[in-house]
């Protein structure tokens, strides 16, 4: 069973910082994608950023210039550091990986509970 645990979210007034975290675990046999989402109340979950395995990124116009995505492969994470944050950035954000569990089957999505963001003064 793979799982993805996120960290680092919370309430952080505008202009302000964040950086979240998710791990991946489990039994499998390697990540091809990961990324984060985001859903506002009432919205529907939306792309914030992608990076691939040799680090390839792919960014949504809303957050370009002021989020950065990175991962660390050796330990199966991905970042998403957050600056000049908004109140429109308030969300639920997840975490995002294609993981390929055995080598011989293609990779499935799998999906992080989700941890909250709100920007707010």
């Amino acid at each position: 069973q793979v799982q993805l645990a996120e960290s680092g979210g919370g309430l952080v007034q505008p202009g302000g910082s964040l950086r979240l975290s998710c791990a991946a675990s489990g039994r499998f046999f390697g990540i091809k994608t990961m990324g984060w989402y985001r859903q506002a109340p009432g919205l529907q979950r939306l792309l914030v950023a992608t990076i691939t395995t040799d680090g390839s990124t792919n960014y949504a116009d809303s957050v370009k210039g002021r989020f950065t995505i990175s991962r660390a492969n050796a330990k199966n994470t991905v970042y998403l550091q957050m600056n000049s944050l908004k109140p429109e950035d308030t969300a639920v954000y997840y975490c995002y990986a294609q993981v390929q569990v055995v080598p011989s089957r293609a990779a499935s999505d799998y999906w992080g509970q989700g941890t909250q963001v709100t920007v707010s003064s």
